[in-house]
């Protein structure tokens, strides 16, 4: 790409308006709970974009793409199968007990359900992950900056690392929050256009089918089978690994987004947090998909435009940024970039912002040290948003091993948030479920994730204990990985808690679904209700599921 000055003002002034809400805010921000928790003071409106851009980082972006370009339109299963749903139920069903516990942490309504030793664990495994999650939206912005720009990946890494702790750090969880709307906007503006742009170029979607094969242009029609279609799934494993296992325990239980919905200033608004940002979830596919599918029918026609090369296939990852030189113009080819640099700056900001929180409230807190002053728990947050960008950038490397960063993420799910999903269902609608039971749960779910991954091979990769079984993609090798985590954590949570002695119904009021009055919204208008609002988009999501079965 030829990037002119024009382009370059786009980006500068993106980089000095994100800079200067962290400027904004850095007043407001004088004590811990203000930097790790917002305060619990934004309005819904922003807490729904931000609960959605949240997750629109550069592995989304840039990872769907690729996924498109690899699976085609089956990759529209992980919105209206593997978020949808799951959006719907935390709304409804879960976010009472979050927000009415008036935990700070994920992690903190763990111990407060179960035990210390539980939420130890799930602190340190979600710390881990949101490194490597980070890591990988570092990775995709590297990539872009190398590819683009003609920048060693090593500086590329290093400056946009230095963007996000600039913000973070000033403004803490408000300035991501504000950021995030602020990038959202950008995504939809800067790829809406390079999504019509290329699939005209490709003939419309009539012209992309008769150029694909009848697998990648249908969602439903090809699953009775694992061979059958490119992602290598069959329907249980569909419905049961990402439809189930990853959707709900990602959107039900990842601190990343729950904290979002957390930071609402009502119990109201942190239920309709995910209700509303269902909606434009839903539209995310012709967005961010449905370029990677013409990238991929422009690259059987011959016509100048092709995927570049990666080992035996394609590099599917430059997918998108390889459609923007080819399509967007000058002036236009600036805010694509901003765009691309706003999904980084989502992804790893959000990262950043919940790892920062759980580590101070969790882990230093809890176990280093427990009776510190308030300012010493503001500048431990600051200094560990510090090293969680450092941390970042090291785990940026591992994602080079991948020719698809979704790939690599859903595999690092299904070891962290399979499993834990377990725990939460049982936790918040089993009242006989112990600590002792969610402890040995969440360990035997991550040994079944190691032992499925060490003993089964896709694409070349694992089996490092022996493969017993290979697998037609990596994608169904993570979803059977989720599968055997969330069922062994199950199993082994249910057969220890009946064993061990539960929490007295009084101490689990408020935490445990029949125990908690769910707050009830007679009287105010239906788009304001909960329920109301989970039909409707279930109505829209099972239209959007029929046109493209």
């Amino acid at each position: 790409m030829t990037l002119t000055a024009v382009d370059y003002v786009i980006l500068a002034l993106y980089f000095a308006f994100v800079l200067g809400i962290g400027w904004k805010l850095r007043k407001s921000v004088t004590s811990a709970g203000e930097f790790l928790t917002g305060g619990n003071k934004v309005p819904v409106w922003i807490t729904s974009l931000a609960f959605l851009a949240a997750n629109l980082g550069a592995q989304e972006v840039v990872g769907m793409a690729a996924s498109g370009a690899k699976y085609g339109i089956m990759t529209s299963h992980f919105y209206w199968i593997g978020a949808v749903p799951a959006m719907l139920f935390v709304g409804v069903f879960m976010m009472p007990f979050y927000y009415g516990s008036k935990a700070r942490s994920v992690p903190e309504y763990l111990r407060m359900r179960f035990d210390e030793k539980t939420r130890g664990l799930n602190a340190v495994s979600f710390a881990i992950m949101t490194i490597f999650s980070s890591g990988i939206s570092m990775y995709a912005l590297g990539k872009m900056f190398q590819l683009v720009l003609g920048w060693s990946f090593d500086a590329s890494v290093i400056l946009s690392a230095l963007i996000v702790l600039a913000y973070t750090y000033l403004g803490g969880l408000r300035s991501a929050i504000y950021n995030e709307v602020l990038q959202f906007f950008l995504i939809v503006v800067g790829f809406s256009p390079l999504a019509i742009l290329s699939v005209q170029k490709a003939g419309g979607w009539g012209g992309i089918q008769q150029r694909l094969p009848d697998v990648m242009t249908h969602a439903w029609k090809h699953i009775g089978s694992a061979d059958a279609n490119p992602m290598g799934v069959e329907a249980f494993g569909l419905i049961a690994g990402l439809g189930f296992v990853l959707s709900f325990g990602y959107w039900c239980t990842d601190f990343l987004v729950v904290q979002r919905a957390m930071a609402a200033d009502s119990m109201s608004a942190a239920r309709r947090t995910p209700l509303i940002a269902a909606f434009p979830k839903m539209v995310m596919p012709f967005i961010v998909i449905l370029p990677g599918i013409a990238a991929m029918a422009l690259t059987k026609m011959g016509s100048g435009y092709a995927l570049p090369p990666k080992g035996d296939g394609y590099d599917y990852d430059q997918a998108l940024t390889t459609l923007m030189a080819q399509f967007y113009p000058s002036g236009m080819l600036g805010v694509g970039l901003t765009a691309l640099m706003a999904s980084f700056m989502s992804g790893m900001a959000g990262n950043v912002t919940a790892f920062n929180t759980v580590f101070t409230f969790d882990i230093y807190q809890s176990y280093i040290r427990p009776n510190a002053s308030d300012r010493h728990y503001l500048a431990v947050g600051r200094v560990t948003t510090i090293v969680g960008i450092a941390l970042s950038i090291a785990t940026a490397y591992l994602a080079a091993q991948f020719n698809n960063i979704m790939d690599f993420l859903q595999l690092v799910f299904g070891f962290v948030n399979a499993p834990l999903f377990a725990t939460f269902l049982l936790g918040m609608f089993w009242k006989r479920a112990t600590g002792h039971g969610a402890f040995l749960g969440l360990v035997s779910g991550t040994f079944a994730a190691a032992a499925t991954h060490g003993l089964s091979m896709a694409e070349g990769k694992g089996a490092w204990l022996g493969n017993l079984h290979t697998f037609p993609s990596q994608m169904a090798q993570n979803f059977w990985i989720a599968i055997f985590a969330w069922s062994s954590c199950f199993l082994v949570t249910i057969a220890v808690s009946l064993v061990t002695t539960p929490h007295p119904d009084e101490h689990l009021r408020g935490l445990v679904f029949g125990l908690t009055e769910i707050p009830r919204e007679e009287g105010v208008v239906w788009y304001r209700r909960p329920v109301p609002l989970a039909l409707l988009v279930a109505g829209i999501l099972l239209l959007l599921n029929l046109i493209f079965i």
